[in-house]
């Protein structure tokens, strides 16, 4: 195991101040910034480390800076900002501007993931368990990494940003930072544990300690080389009319495996009449506020509640269920399947527009099977003529797979499935009304089934 690494960084005073001209106009923008529709006000600096002295051609600044905007409490953002005297062509993409003033005066900014020298210097830092400043990095002794490793910046993500190295590992930074314990470490960790093959194992991670608040920064695990993603392999399945089932049943199996193992990892509790009431009462208040958010649901709506009233009842007759640990935001995305055949459940952050304590809390694990069951509705209606059909019988074969592999039918307990799958259509509602308005559709052909007469 190799010595940890350990020296001071110091920040020049001013860095953010001549900065913020230029986040104002370049944050907004990334596609991971949470208050979009919203002018930033200012920033107030959470944390800054130095990775690398600007008075040479390259540097390398760690920044946590919390945005304002009107209305909202500020967010905290992870950046890493590279200065250079002048950006090489291949740099444009990640320009972010030209300081006027302060410590980086006369330099040109720009966001480091797409250069491959500060990726390196991250993943060295992982590999010597530097620590430097408040940064702490932290790693699996057992776990090899080597030092030769290309890096590259994958660009299609949505809330976080991932440098792949050398096919071998992939670093995850998470950009909307919240203090605690962040489930994204805290639950493959606890799965790895468990031997649980499901999950790749974290090699290492990146922790920050600025006054008495800890975070967690980033996650390096190895890289499953050769992956299909799940929305992708089922949408090009749909476009040759291949059938999915097979593929279906055997993510069914996955999901059961690691909910498993998530019940052995960490505690699990009983859900009674008055845990299941404040359930419910949740339930009907997001239903209440989407249906003021978007008219198209308010017909809908005494049906709707039917879903959530239908458990209150079971609860108050006696009824318990089991909540645990689990992912927290279960769709086709967030699952890989290796060139092997073997399917990899990732991305274990949960919902980041929710508290982390809430993404922390146990919850039945239908949840996240209706977050699945949602996934499939939605690419069946992504093909250029949806097929319903094809939807279907792909949630009958995870529901059958997860069965095989030990968990209990979801269709056996078909008022708990109801409501949480009216909850996570209620939700897409809101979504595709704000975000997505020609997609809006999708969740309302949920919805008229979800209202009917009794549970589905």
């Amino acid at each position: 195991m190799s010595e940890a690494v350990t020296r001071s960084a110091t920040t020049s005073p001013g860095l953010l101040a001549s900065l913020d001209p230029l986040l104002r106009e370049w944050l907004p923008r990334q596609r991971w910034f949470a208050g979009k529709g919203r002018p930033v006000t200012g920033f107030s600096l959470v944390a800054a480390v130095e990775l690398v002295p600007a008075d040479g051609p390259l540097g390398v600044h760690h920044l946590l800076v919390r945005a304002h905007q009107p209305g909202v409490p500020g967010d905290c953002y992870q950046l890493l900002i590279g200065s250079r005297e002048a950006l090489p062509p291949r740099l444009a993409p990640a320009l972010i501007g030209h300081v006027e003033e302060g410590p980086l005066a006369g330099r040109t900014v720009y966001e480091a993931l797409y250069d491959p020298r500060p990726a390196e210097v991250l993943l060295d830092a992982l590999r010597t368990q530097a620590r430097i400043g408040g940064l702490s990095f932290e790693r699996d002794p057992r776990q090899e990494i080597r030092a030769d490793l290309t890096p590259r910046l994958l660009t299609g993500e949505q809330s976080n940003s991932s440098v792949v190295y050398g096919d071998t590992f992939i670093l995850k930074l998470l950009r909307r930072i919240v203090p605690g314990t962040n489930p994204d470490l805290e639950l493959p960790l606890a799965l790895a544990r468990e031997g649980c093959p499901r999950v790749p194992a974290p090699t290492a991670w990146l922790r920050g300690e600025f006054g008495d608040e800890p975070y967690v920064l980033g996650v390096l695990q190895p890289f499953v080389q050769g992956a299909a993603d799940g929305w992708e392999l089922a949408l090009d399945e749909l476009a040759k009319g291949a059938d999915f089932t097979a593929e279906a049943r055997a993510l069914g199996r996955a999901t059961a495996e690691v909910h498993r193992a998530l019940a052995r990892a960490l505690p699990t509790v009983t859900l009674g009449h008055a845990q299941l009431r404040g359930l419910v009462d949740g339930m009907v208040e997001r239903l209440d506020a989407a249906a003021q958010a978007v008219p198209a649901l308010r017909p809908y709506t005494p049906g709707l509640r039917t879903a959530f009233t239908a458990l209150d009842d079971l609860s108050a007759e006696g009824r318990t269920w089991t909540a645990q640990r689990i992912h927290g935001d279960l769709h086709l995305g967030q699952c890989l399947r290796s060139s092997s055949g073997e399917w990899s459940l990732i991305d274990f952050e949960g919902e980041p527009s929710k508290p982390l304590a809430e993404r922390r809390m146990p919850q039945p694990v239908v949840r996240d099977i209706a977050g699945m069951l949602r996934s499939f509705d939605y690419a069946a209606h992504s093909a250029k003529e949806p097929v319903p059909d094809w939807a279907a019988r792909c949630r009958a074969a995870y529901c059958s797979g997860y069965a095989e592999s030990g968990g209990a039918d979801p269709r056996t307990d078909p008022v708990l499935l109801r409501a949480y799958e009216t909850d996570k259509a209620i939700y897409e509602v809101v979504y595709e009304a704000r975000n997505r308005p020609d997609w809006l559709p999708v969740p309302l052909s949920a919805i008229r089934r979800l209202a009917g007469p009794g549970p589905t």
